[in-house]
């Protein structure tokens, strides 16, 4: 049986940027329904992001962050997003994540806020929970709006499709009307059943696409849903060659690739190759261990090819006294004492790994894509912020931004009634008898995240990016008709999105045969 669900305002995705506008919603008195495909409302990018978010230096200024920023996105950052970021960023964190929720940085003996360096920045300016900054954040967000009596949370619900009059109004005149979002179409993960969720504006904030690469920093539901349903209702999609590797994370045998935070170089650590000798001074000489984030990975990439090895090394023990790397780093400790490796005392196996996509669904100044009613913050946004490569610790900092800015834009626009009656969007049909095979999703899945690994990874080719784009549109094809013929799941419907997001990167990739940033081309 349909079920129709009517909403002020829908927000898909609950990490930083989509908890801030519910809440700064919510708090001027608009109701506010905040869907998640996970059973925790806290499960995000954000509780996971270990380093820090951006505040102010002692000796600092918008102009000094700014020519981080820009330095970093080697120079194709858009200058507005950049001086929107620069001059309204610490205020932001002080009003909703210092006043608001209280979330609880580390501090000095005096009470002051501890600020750490973090590379590519030219002063330290980060603020930090330990080595668990995300997680401090998410869940003294996740307190607030849990309790907000304006916003209606619904777990364990996957966005299928957004729901536009041009694709899906029974009235066929709706095709020559603006593009334009009304909602999405909801599937409960309990029951199976796919609800429409009418909404007068919706919010993307579905975080980011990790998932569709071998290696990863990204928990599993990191695989592009936001871009892929964007892209499907006809938003711009910009700069998706641009996704920045992180460039330590934990390499073992059957383990996952967990962060090793940037904040660990920044507190002294050098990475080193297995006889414990520093190599970063051979690739930049300047910054050495501090270098901007797709540099250093580049440069463990080239150091593993030039030893025929499966990884480098970071060394902590050398470089940290063992009371600050208890004090600073409990979360990394743990996580690989887990694995057998004491960082006190022993080398970390690390390698590169998927992190972050500079690019996404095109936004304004005020999250505003190019489809009406439909705004997009945090990750599966681009504001143009990162340019070709992000700087450290500012995605969570443009997602609090973007966040509030879009909660504000939102509040001064809300029409006063939905742009379509709910008669004229059909309900979801289901005629599938058969239930998708677990194997061919687990193969399909698979065969996507090794073909971006190896073709549209660190270092890319003409003839690895014509290959990977041969190989996924034949692969594309077998998946939308799988997906026709099947009955819905969360891992068919992240499947669907995760092939088409990887031909989105992938033809970027290959139409731009500039190296710029984290996107090298050989």
């Amino acid at each position: 049986m349909d079920e129709l669900i009517e909403a002020e305002v829908l927000i898909l995705g609950c990490g930083i940027a989509g908890a801030t506008a519910a809440l700064r919603l919510a708090d001027q008195g608009i109701p506010v329904t905040v869907v998640t495909r996970t059973s925790e409302v806290w499960e995000s990018n954000t509780y996971w992001a270990q380093g820090g978010i951006i505040y102010r230096g002692l000796h600092d200024s918008p102009e000094a962050l700014a020519a981080d920023i820009t330095r970093a996105g080697a120079g194709h950052c858009n200058p507005k997003a950049v001086e929107i970021l620069s001059r309204e960023g610490p205020e932001a964190l002080r009003e909703i994540l210092l006043e608001r929720a209280a979330v609880p940085f580390d501090r000095n003996d005096d009470g002051t806020l501890s600020l750490v360096r973090e590379g590519g920045h030219t002063q330290p300016r980060i603020v930090h929970a330990t080595d668990a900054t995300g997680k401090a954040i998410e869940m003294a967000l996740t307190q607030a709006i849990e309790s907000h009596p304006n916003i209606r949370l619904l777990t364990g619900y996957t966005a299928v499709d957004l729901l536009t009059p041009s694709h899906h109004s029974l009235n066929r005149l709706a095709i020559y009307d603006p593009r334009a979002c009304v909602g999405a179409y909801l599937y409960e993960q309990s029951s199976g059943r796919v609800l429409r969720c009418l909404a007068k504006e919706t919010i993307l904030a579905t975080g980011g696409l990790g998932q569709i690469f071998l290696r990863t920093s990204n928990p599993v539901g990191a695989r592009g849903d936001g871009v892929a349903m964007a892209y499907r209702a006809g938003a711009r999609v910009i700069n998706m060659e641009y996704v920045q590797f992180h460039p330590t994370t934990f390499h073992q045998l059957n383990a996952p690739n967990f962060l090793i935070s940037e904040a660990v170089r920044g507190a002294g650590a050098r990475l080193v190759n297995a006889d414990g000798e520093p190599f970063m001074q051979r690739y930049d000489p300047e910054w050495k261990d501090l270098a901007p984030r797709d540099v250093v990975a580049r440069s463990i990439h080239r150091e593993m090819l030039l030893r025929d090895v499966q990884n480098v090394y970071l060394d902590l023990r050398s470089y940290i006294p063992e009371k600050d790397i208890r004090e600073h780093f409990p979360t990394i400790l743990k996580s690989c004492l887990a694995y057998g490796v004491d960082i006190t005392t022993d080398l970390v196996p690390v390698v590169p790994a998927a992190h972050y996509a500079c690019g996404g669904v095109w936004v304004d100044e005020w999250a505003c894509t190019t489809v009406e009613h439909l705004y997009a913050v945090g990750e599966v946004s681009c504001t143009g912020l990162h340019g070709a490569n992000r700087l450290a610790s500012t995605s969570l900092l443009e997602g609090l931004v973007w966040g509030k800015r879009a909660a504000s834009h939102i509040a001064s626009h809300l029409p006063a009634r939905l742009a379509i009656e709910a008669d004229d969007i059909p309900p979801w049909r289901d005629d599938s008898p058969e239930s998708p095979d677990p194997a061919l999703i687990s193969q399909d899945m698979t065969s996507i995240k090794s073909i971006m690994w190896n073709y549209v990874g660190l270092v890319r080719t003409t003839r690895r990016l014509q290959r990977a784009l041969d190989d996924l549109y034949n692969l594309e094809t077998e998946i939308v008709s799988f997906y026709r013929t099947s009955r819905l799941n969360d891992n068919l419907i992240g499947l669907r999105n995760a092939i088409r997001v990887a031909v989105i990167v992938a033809h970027a990739a290959w139409e731009n045969g500039r190296s710029m940033g984290c996107h090298y081309r050989e």
